[in-house]
């Protein structure tokens, strides 16, 4: 999510097309709120669980960030500087929109997760403790952004989200064992 907010600029305006951030910020929120609204009515239901669906949304998150790949391989660029959003960013735009409906189902899905899996008395110390490597990683990506082509960036990001979603089935594997304990 950190890499996609310095990202999508650059993606839907790769000519300085003229694009109007202030309604693709305001879509994107519109996106987010929607999905946090599914995960609410998800989990609300007892049926299916939340590592259950978490797996499809990473899948579906590192499917809609190849979408810059993907139209840089199969939409011919436009060579005119400026203008307006061409068709390709159009495309991005939607599997953008997806993305972020997306995260916006998983905020609230990690939170219960998180609930479960971290005791309450350590929840804290242990979020901290993962952040710091995350924080590490994102300032080098951003540090570098310039030293890879966009696309290896998205690429880069949807290969982790195809990881998370592996890891995810792991540890509804993992959660349905019985307990030795």
């Amino acid at each position: 999510m950190y890499t996609f907010v310095f990202l999508w600029t650059p993606a839907l305006s790769p000519n300085d097309e003229e694009i109007p951030h202030g309604f693709i910020f305001a879509t994107f929120m519109l996106a987010s709120m929607l999905g946090s609204s599914l995960a609410s009515r998800l989990m609300a239901r007892s049926s299916p669980r939340v590592e259950s669906y978490m797996q499809i949304v990473f899948v579906i998150s590192s499917v809609s960030l190849m979408l810059p790949i993907i139209t840089n391989f199969l939409v011919a660029p436009s060579k005119v500087k400026g203008g307006r959003i061409s068709f390709a960013g159009c495309l991005q735009l939607l599997g953008f929109c997806t993305f972020e409906a997306c995260v916006g189902i998983f905020w609230p899905s990690i939170m219960k997760m998180r609930s479960q899996y971290i005791p309450e008395e350590a929840r804290s110390t242990i979020m901290n403790f993962f952040r710091i490597p995350l924080n590490i990683f994102v300032c080098i990506v951003l540090y570098n952004v310039n030293a890879f082509p966009i696309t290896v960036m998205f690429g880069m990001c949807s290969i982790f989200l195809f990881v998370a979603s592996i890891l995810q089935r792991r540890l509804m594997a993992i959660s349905d064992k019985p307990s030795m304990y």
